[in-house]
């Protein structure tokens, strides 16, 4: 149950990273949704907005295995803590996680835990890993969440202080589910 009250606060690298997997999970295709990781240039505009130092070649072969990561991480939104743990466990050891502290362009002191030559789909599984690491720690675990809305399952994470956000960023789906509510409250002539 969320602490009510209680402000979340990750560290800069944390936050950043679990704003990456947010939307990289949502790239996924489900009902409603395309898959917003096709091609090379999704890819490339993915990229664009959360960027990654080390080599990065945005060829179809990297396509393919960062489409494979986004699966193994969009399964930390169907378990709990608890449940997470081997979930991660697991991607730090296939991703050979060395952790160490680096600091470069304008990101402060920060953790790199693989080699800036390692493939950019193991970089992100490593990072995204750590940074659940940080919410299971922290235990905010609960803050992982799938939308509410009837026709979304979208992930996001809730940083709200009261922790009291139920829906996600990608679709508009807040705003969709307040219209729907007031249209049947008009309807039966509650409101």
């Amino acid at each position: 149950m969320p602490r009510s009250g209680v402000n979340v606060v990750f560290i800069h690298d944390t936050k950043r990273t679990l704003m990456m997997v947010v939307d990289l999970v949502n790239t996924l295709p489900d009902g409603e949704r395309e898959d917003g990781l096709a091609t090379v240039d999704d890819l490339r505009a993915f990229l664009s907005r959360h960027p990654y130092s080390g080599v990065v070649r945005l060829d179809a072969t990297e396509l393919a295995a960062v489409r494979h990561v986004r699966a193994r991480l969009d399964a930390l939104w169907d378990v709990d803590r608890a449940g997470a743990v081997p979930l991660v466990n697991s991607m730090l050891e296939d991703g050979g996680a060395l952790p160490r502290l680096v600091i470069h362009d304008e990101y402060d002191w920060h953790i790199h835990a693989t080699s800036d030559d390692s493939p950019l789909d193991v970089r992100m599984l490593v990072e995204s890993a750590m940074a659940f690491v940080d919410v299971i720690r922290a235990d905010e675990y609960d803050r992982i969440r799938r939308c509410d809305a009837d026709d979304c399952d979208g992930a996001y994470v809730d940083y709200s202080k009261n922790g009291s956000k139920r829906y996600c960023d990608t679709g508009n789906c807040g705003n969709r589910m307040n219209v729907i509510a007031y249209r049947r409250r008009r309807a039966s002539g509650i409101g």
